[in-house]
């Protein structure tokens, strides 16, 4: 037999800081292979940043993906840089223009969601909020929506009203959105944003999938790539004083100024959270030799709106033994105590639900949401260092003959289908309350005369036998 053929997939390697050591956690990720037209098996695509001598490339002028554009169109990528702003622990968020005349509003860039929120009435933890009334171009479609998340949750109304984004796309466009009214550990002290961005696909969207999600609202009416990319600034120390970092939501394509060398991508395993397929894991470079479907149980998801990596709780064991064996630290930064303390937390947590590649670790990498091909991409981000030095890499392929060929467990309860059983159970429910109210208020037709033994007493009572 002859050796081991060598997958296409692609080892994400993040380095954790202590002092002097550089300690790194790989996910292994399958890499996807495009379908060429004559059905063969071609290399992985890899899209190069431009050099300083080569001119941006046309839009459509990779795989049909805007590369850049000229400043007076729709699409001018470059315009993006640097439109987010935040920090390691309490999220990146995009400045936005909201109703006529605009209100503006930060907003929280969240992956792993659907729905597009802000405040909507006063709040002790938010500056600002969504005024409907001063809007003349917000309707009302009166349809309460409630979502809930990881942590925290909200109620509000779903509406439409027209937005823009001062360092996003070009023009005005009319987008759902909802305004919260109500909300429980959603707004926390501190933050600085005042709603949140879903960027995740319609099926995750409340009350139910017909709500046209924000980027779908934008590629049907932009006419832009179903593509956006994502760079978190946040990786070692925020810049000293400010307690924020920067950051770019690039809609509609690849900005190449925000990545260096090759974009890895593997494919998006299905279309409601950005699911994707863990191979395994490494902690100092050492497999945690664990059943791939470990890895990926109920699912395996890329969530910017999530600040930790977050391990199901067989894999967050391990992690941590490999970790206290190597005496290897992932901390991460923490300004809410005093923008002068340096303060740290453990940047891995565990999970009941699934492996959720958060903040921690999106912040290392220019991160490629290609929704036109169904693929999520890595590259090394210019931004991700410490003190000079490279806190993530990437390498691949590697072998794979130790992994299973499907690490997904086929069997999953999806959030919609359990939405969907839970409105059943509501309707049947009130169906039969409804049946109820109209027996007691239908007029008895005859009258009964009562008898002794119609009489409740302690010895008769469904309340005594109850207590016994």
């Amino acid at each position: 037999m002859g050796t081991p053929l060598t997958a296409p997939c692609l080892l994400l390697l993040l380095a954790g800081t202590a002092g002097p050591c550089r300690a790194f956690f790989s996910l292994p990720l399958r890499v996807s292979r495009p379908a060429a037209p004559s059905g063969s098996l071609p290399a992985p695509v890899v899209l190069r940043p431009a050099s300083s001598s080569r001119q941006p490339e046309a839009p459509g002028g990779a795989d049909g993906l805007a590369l850049a554009s000229d400043p007076g169109g729709t699409l001018n990528l470059l315009a993006m840089v640097e439109n987010l702003q935040g920090d390691s622990g309490r999220g990146y968020y995009l400045e936005m223009l909201i109703g006529t005349p605009p209100q503006a509003l930060n907003i929280l860039v969240d992956t792993g969601s659907s729905n597009f929120a802000v405040a909507g009435v006063p709040d002790p933890d938010v500056t600002s909020y969504f005024n409907t009334e001063l809007s003349s171009t917000y309707k009302s479609q009166g349809i309460d929506v409630t979502v809930k998340y990881s942590q925290g949750s909200w109620t509000g109304v779903l509406g439409t009203d027209v937005i823009t984004i001062p360092k996003g796309i070009y023009g005005s466009y009319t987008i759902n959105i909802a305004t919260i009214l109500e909300s429980e550990n959603f707004f926390l002290p501190g933050v600085k944003w005042h709603g949140i961005l879903g960027l995740a696909y319609d099926a995750l969207a409340k009350p139910s999938s017909s709500v046209e999600t924000f980027f779908d609202s934008l590629v049907r009416q932009a006419k832009i790539p179903n593509i956006f990319s994502l760079q978190m600034c946040g990786a070692g120390l925020p810049v000293s004083g400010s307690g924020t970092n920067g950051g770019s939501l690039v809609l509609g394509g690849i900005e190449p100024s925000l990545y260096k060398g090759d974009i890895w991508y593997t494919p998006i395993k299905e279309e409601w959270y950005y699911q994707v397929e863990i191979l395994k894991l490494e902690v100092g470079g050492q497999n945690l030799e664990l059943d791939c479907r470990e890895y990926n149980a109920d699912k395996a998801i890329v969530d910017s709106g999530t600040t930790l990596l977050r391990l199901p709780q067989k894999v967050f064991s391990a992690v941590v033994q490999a970790i206290a064996r190597t005496s290897l630290l992932y901390i991460q930064p923490i300004l809410g105590i005093g923008e002068t303390l340096q303060c740290y937390r453990f940047g891995i947590s565990s999970s009941t639900n699934a492996l959720v590649i958060g903040a921690t670790v999106m912040e290392g990498f220019y991160v490629i949401f290609d929704r036109a091909q169904r693929r999520v991409g890595f590259a090394v981000s210019p931004c991700a260092e410490v003190d000079g030095s490279p806190v993530s890499e990437i390498e691949g392929p590697f072998t794979t003959a130790d992994v299973a060929s499907n690490c997904v467990s086929s069997v999953s309860f999806h959030e919609p289908v359990l939405w969907i059983a839970s409105y059943a159970l509501m309707s049947l429910c009130g169906i039969i309350l409804l049946i109820l109210i109209i027996l007691l208020l239908i007029p008895p037709r005859c009258q009964h005369r009562y008898t002794d033994n119609d009489v409740v007493n302690d010895e008769s009572s469904l309340v005594r036998h109850r207590w016994k």
